[in-house]
């Protein structure tokens, strides 16, 4: 098979270095890529938004499958067109894409099927969004569109969540996408990624992972686009997953038929775990990231069938195995993230990290800049490593981290510590 992936961060060269491991693949391509997967696979110089130029690619390669990894390109109907070319593709129509396009298209659904989630309220207007925050005490904030995992705003008091909207609706941070705010009430627990697998009918989960968002130690700091990942996660019990399966991801998938839509591909669901029960946070139409780092690290299984069975509608005759270690991504952002930021540094050590056979460097914000790799993102690399157990998970991939360099460097020295105080 020769598979195209779409996207160039660290899920992308994660999701690259798994698929290039099946026996099942002759060749891989990568649109745009990075300095990582340009050593495993072949770099095609186009955007992840330039559609056209996607399906041309697939085209004149004579691609089996496509995986797409950002959300822009399914948001913008990268399915719909592949699929109208009679090409595989992995990834929701643009329609089904909504669940993660439009916060209040998500909060909708759920309201209608019965889906635990946080109470909530969609404003088109801002002063009424505003006058509805007053008095109201801890909320969260969200811009309604797609805004790179950062349009979401944890309010501690009416300040903060008028603060918010401001930023959303006023000053237009996220642009488009603030055109609508969705204020809910604030969910205590702690938060889990359960992703899965679906080909419409059937759901697939893989193992949990758990995410940290804020840029800074503590669980402080702005929302990122995540900062670090590690799986398993010890407070989500087989009994959990389960849970979630049944009273959260298929009466979505059900949902969504009951609209004339069939949701295929991935189906990411960020839940809080609350003392009533998990509530959902937030659907993603794609694989998290960082999660996916660690989870392709613990994933044993080839991962081509099931993504070619979700494209094909055949995924009820498999499952997945997956390794005992425990797996931490730490990731190393660029100096300023997620506000501004240079590119361009150079990067030293990499090459060091093959010294720990338990770790792997995923590439995300890196390109080849004259022979050296060079910092060309916000979130720079995810640094994974195996371990027996969380701790030593823990221990492996900051072992690695710090044999990697360059000017103003920064990441979380905390990634994974609360699944060791469990």
């Amino acid at each position: 098979m020769k598979i195209l992936v779409i996207g160039g961060g660290g899920r992308e060269h994660a999701l690259v270095w798994k698929i290039k491991q099946s026996s099942l693949v002759k060749e891989v391509f990568c649109a745009p890529g990075n300095a990582g997967t340009e050593s495993i696979a072949r770099n095609i110089a186009v955007s992840a938004t330039d559609l056209d130029s996607l399906l041309a690619i697939a085209l004149e390669n004579r691609v089996d499958l496509t995986v797409v990894g950002p959300e822009q390109p399914l948001a913008m109907g990268i399915v719909d067109l592949f699929q109208s070319q009679g090409l595989k593709i992995v990834g929701p129509t643009a329609k089904a894409a909504l669940i993660e396009g439009s916060k209040a298209f998500a909060k909708d659904l759920m309201k209608a099927h019965n889906v635990p989630t946080a109470d909530f309220e969609v404003f088109e207007d801002k002063e009424a969004a505003k006058a509805y925050c007053k008095g109201r005490g801890p909320v969260v904030v969200k811009a309604d569109g797609l805004a790179a995992g950062k349009g979401v705003f944890v309010c501690s008091n009416e300040a903060e969540a008028i603060d918010a909207v401001e930023q959303i609706m006023g000053a237009k941070t996220f642009g488009d996408s603030g055109k609508q705010v969705v204020i809910e009430e604030r969910l205590e627990g702690q938060e889990v990624s359960l992703l899965a697998f679906t080909d419409g009918h059937m759901i697939l989960p893989l193992e949990a992972a758990q995410d940290h968002k804020a840029a800074f130690d503590g669980d402080t700091g702005p929302n990122t686009g995540g900062m670090g990942a590690y799986s398993p996660t010890p407070i989500f019990t087989p009994e959990l997953k389960d849970e979630v399966v049944e009273r959260i991801m298929l009466p979505v998938l059900r949902g969504m038929q009951k609209e004339g839509v069939l949701y295929k591909g991935i189906l990411y669901a960020g839940l809080m775990l609350t003392a009533d029960g998990p509530k959902v946070l937030e659907f993603n139409c794609r694989m998290g990231d960082p999660e996916t780092q660690p989870l392709m690290m613990r994933m044993k299984s080839d991962i081509v069938p099931p993504l070619k069975a979700c494209a094909e509608g055949t995924l009820e005759k498999l499952t997945l195995e997956w390794k005992p270690e425990a797996a931490v991504c730490v990731v190393m952002a660029a100096g300023g993230y997620p506000g501004s930021y240079e590119k361009g540094h150079a990067i030293t050590g990499i090459e060091q990290v093959a010294s720990i056979p338990e770790a792997q460097v995923f590439h995300a914000g890196t390109k080849v800049d004259g022979g050296h790799i060079v910092t060309n993102g916000g979130r720079v690399l995810g640094v994974t490593a195996l371990g027996a157990d969380i701790e030593q998970a823990i221990n492996n991939a900051y072992r690695a981290a710090d044999k990697i360099r360059w000017e103003s460097a920064h990441f979380r020295r905390d990634i994974g510590k609360k699944a060791v105080k469990k």
